[in-house]
């Protein structure tokens, strides 16, 4: 979420501090809400999955669409969002976000079809471009003082919390059937608390001057929307319809409207126009080898989640609230790997990450062999496994986008932590629809046991070529 420091906000820190020191930490608090509620939604889903594919009869590319879009949205909108804060002001754009999240969220629930979820969903995403964004910069201006350490410290918490929240909250509202909405409370939850966030950002966020001379690149941001739709919809949708000759086409549109995007954003970059992107980032071979290591971690982040959760209902017969509890460790063991990572890049560098992707691959090798070998596995040596890679993916999330962003001049710092976000979430939605496919494929040629195994060895494939690159990363900083 390091792209809202894109915006580096030359205002006058007097004139937003509240005079009440109180206040800021009430608005840290509504601020980090929308935050968690944000990470909590990117998972919250997966372990309803199963329930709302029988509720709508949703096909596999639908239920693999309603996590992709969510991602899409917000990748394509998050520096257009970032951008419109420093020019309507952080509060009002914080607002319009989580009403428009809210009532997106109410759509998502009231859905009576796999395409009207998906369209809500999208929604979602690009409504949270709007909102999350706001976030960072709100506590880089509210905390310039000896605060500022607490204060992000809490963001993070709270950031790593919101994927166990997710299964855990996820999982028990659809077992529980709260007045018999199923799988529809896990997105009415967020009427309240995003009306809640709402009425507290409107009392404890402060009014933020408007920064003049900050533009917003409406033309680069559609552009990207429809390139990234071109390139992801083919492959969410191309196995239900047999891979035919359009679907193809479609995705070389997409590979041609990115081109555009490329040449539109140099054209109004010689104009002295301010690009959704900066291009010249794109010559930095060592900030390039770090987006390549992105994406393939983020290639295997959304999508391991997505395969697990399906094998667990559908493989081995667990509830939704069975289905989170097998989770939960994992996601604790990412959290407290997370809160360490620090102190461990601090004493070894870049080697935390390759050792993160070791305890991944380790992790990753176990679930293969344990669902190959055993008919019915252990419920605790399953949460073990897990466990080992949430552990190693908490060592390599954390210190990522640092070892990414490092080698960048501070005056790109801005442009590369948009690039560096927008990568990351279009990396979780292609991996969705990549591993999902193949999952789903496998699932309906052979086995749920031969559909995970295969799938954990693409996921794993991933991974060895993140740890390829990290290590490249080490050598030339090495030099």
């Amino acid at each position: 979420m390091g792209h809202a420091m894109s915006h580096a906000i030359s205002l006058d820190q007097a004139a937003v501090r509240p005079t009440n020191t109180a206040q800021r930490w009430w608005a840290l608090a509504t601020v980090v809400a929308a935050q968690f509620m944000f990470v909590v939604d990117a998972f919250i889903v997966n372990v309803a999955l199963p329930t709302i594919a029988v509720d709508l009869q949703a096909s596999a590319a639908q239920i693999e669409a309603v996590i992709a879009v969510y991602l899409i949205g917000y990748a394509t909108l998050v520096i257009a969002g970032g951008r419109l804060g420093d020019i309507y002001g952080a509060k009002r754009v914080f607002m319009l976000g989580i009403l428009g999240f809210t009532l997106a969220s109410l759509c998502c629930g009231l859905a009576q079809s796999g395409p009207e979820l998906i369209i809500a969903r999208l929604a979602q995403g690009a409504t949270a471009a709007l909102m999350v964004p706001q976030v960072l910069a709100t506590i880089h201006v509210l905390f310039s003082d000896g605060s500022r350490a607490r204060a992000f410290a809490i963001y993070g918490v709270v950031l790593g919390l919101g994927g166990a929240a997710g299964f855990l909250v996820g999982g028990a509202l659809v077992w529980l059937n709260v007045a018999g909405l199923g799988w529809r409370s896990v997105f009415f939850v967020n009427v309240p608390v995003g009306l809640a966030i709402t009425a507290a950002a409107l009392g404890f966020m402060p009014r933020m001057p408007r920064r003049r001379g900050v533009q917003l690149d409406v033309a680069g941001a559609a552009v990207l929307f429809a390139g990234l739709l071109c390139l992801i919809g083919p492959l969410l949708f191309g196995r239900e319809l047999h891979w035919g000759p359009w679907v193809w086409a479609t995705v070389l549109l997409g590979v041609v409207i990115v081109a555009a995007f490329l040449r539109l954003e140099r054209a109004i970059a010689k104009k002295g126009g301010l690009p959704l992107v900066d291009l010249a980032l794109l010559s930095d071979r060592a900030f390039m080898r770090g987006l390549v290591a992105t994406f393939c971690f983020f290639f295997a982040n959304l999508s391991f989640y997505l395969i697990i959760t399906l094998f667990l209902q559908n493989g081995l017969g667990l509830n939704p609230l069975e289905a989170s509890y097998v989770v939960l460790p994992l996601a604790l063991a990412f959290v407290t790997a997370a809160r360490q990572s620090a102190a461990r890049a601090t004493k070894v560098g870049l080697k935390v990450l390759t050792d993160g992707c070791a305890l991944q691959l380790a992790g990753l090798a176990g679930l293969a062999a344990l669902v190959t070998a055993v008919g019915t596995p252990s419920l605790w040596l399953l949460m073990l496994l897990l466990a080992v890679f949430g552990y190693g993916q908490g060592f390599v999330m954390a210190p990522l986008s640092g070892a990414v962003l490092a080698t960048v001049p501070k005056n790109n710092a801005g442009s590369a932590s948009g690039l560096y976000g927008t990568v990351q979430q279009f990396a979780n939605a292609v991996g969705v629809a990549v591993v999902g496919a193949l999952y789903f494929a496998l699932n309906a040629a052979g086995s749920e046991r031969i559909a995970l195994s295969v799938s954990l060895g693409l996921l794993a494939a991933a991974i060895l070529t993140c740890a390829a690159f990290v290590a490249r990363m080490r050598r030339a900083r090495a030099i």
